[in-house]
């Protein structure tokens, strides 16, 4: 089989050669793999552990994002980044919210906001011919990811507050941040002509212990619009990944409902997410991504802790249902060791 086969019979439940698996590591993670195997980029790290996806994406084209003297750079939505330390490395977080102090729906006018017009679509086919063996997937964790997204441009606590009050402002963003997502996701399929496989798609739900948020702001805010981007992805022949971190099994079964194909990155040590549970009680309706665990065996369990979760896998999934992986990147400290373990249990690596 070749990657794509192997995803598309695993997805189908029609068994596979090997299990197939999806790479998420931190900076540092990726640089200690790569100085492992002697290579110099990302793609040939992906090659050395069998990731069996490649993502594809139209280029930005609007105006320039700006870098500034402090190392802070901007985003699409007027939003700065720095990295941050977090004592083992870094990680990209947000240092200037435009909207942080927006309390009326009249001031967004003042804000430029990315459109998909900003892209430029010519290429999207012909990265797709490139990767045409493998697992094609446009989108990523932050596409339409309306908490994180807006958090990162108003606020962690205002967003949440947001959520509770039903705030306009919020609200508002929630629209433009949907029809700006839906656009451009439709003008990539369009694009790629059928050649894209998996439209993938973000927003944490869950944290370690149960929801972020009720089942009925799920359904009142939430819902629909997944469920529309699902329908469109459906409709140009693709399947539907979501990155969901933390305990959203209550929320199972609606992902269903509206559409979700596959449940990316299972963390298993949130409450309610085991996953023999999950297997036997959603298999036949869900496939599931990641599952090993980088709270725990990973970054602390032995070799053998590795071995056996990754066995689990094999036995449980054993015609399907599960991409695996980690249950997020992994992260800086973890051993190398850990790390390939994982993906030599998986038959992956392919040096």
């Amino acid at each position: 089989m070749n990657h794509k086969q192997r995803v598309l019979s695993a997805l189908d439940r029609r068994g596979y050669d090997r299990i197939p698996v999806k790479h998420h590591g931190t900076p540092e993670v990726d640089a200690m793999l790569m100085a492992h195997f002697g290579v110099g980029d990302y793609l040939k790290l992906a090659e050395c552990l069998g990731d069996d996806f490649r993502g594809v994406a139209p280029s930005w084209n609007g105006p320039e994002l700006r870098h500034f003297p402090d190392g802070s750079w901007e985003g699409w939505w007027g939003e700065r980044y720095t990295n941050v330390s977090f004592g083992h490395g870094t990680y990209p977080e947000a240092v200037y919210l435009p909207f942080a102090d927006v309390e009326d729906v009249a001031q967004l006018a003042e804000f430029r906001m990315p459109t998909a017009n900003d892209f430029d679509y010519s290429t999207v086919k012909a990265q797709c011919e490139q990767w045409r063996d493998y697992a094609v997937f446009c989108g990523g964790a932050g596409t339409l990811d309306f908490m994180n997204g807006i958090a990162r441009c108003r606020g962690v606590e205002k967003v949440l507050f947001d959520i509770a009050e039903r705030n306009p402002v919020f609200l508002t963003l929630m629209e433009q941040r949907f029809a700006f997502f839906y656009e451009m996701t439709e003008r990539t399929l369009q694009a790629a002509e059928g050649l894209i496989d998996i439209v993938h798609v973000g927003e944490d739900f869950g944290c370690q212990r149960g929801l972020l948020i009720s089942p009925r702001a799920f359904e009142a805010l939430f819902a629909p619009k997944f469920e529309a981007l699902f329908a469109l992805a459906h409709r140009y022949g693709a399947r539907t990944m979501m990155h969901c971190c933390g305990s959203v099994r209550q929320l199972i079964p609606r992902f269903i409902e509206i559409g979700l194909d596959v449940l990316d990155v299972v963390q298993v040590s949130a409450a309610g997410m085991d996953i023999r549970e999950l297997h036997a009680e959603y298999e036949r309706d869900l496939a599931f991504a990641g599952s090993v665990c980088v709270q725990s065996t990973l970054p602390f369990g032995t070799v053998q802790d590795v071995r056996r979760e990754v066995e689990l896998r094999l036995e449980l999934f054993k015609d399907g249902g599960l991409i695996l992986g980690p249950t997020h990147q992994i992260q800086a400290g973890t051993p190398l060791k850990n790390i390939l373990e994982m993906y030599r249990v998986a038959g992956s690596l392919t040096r």
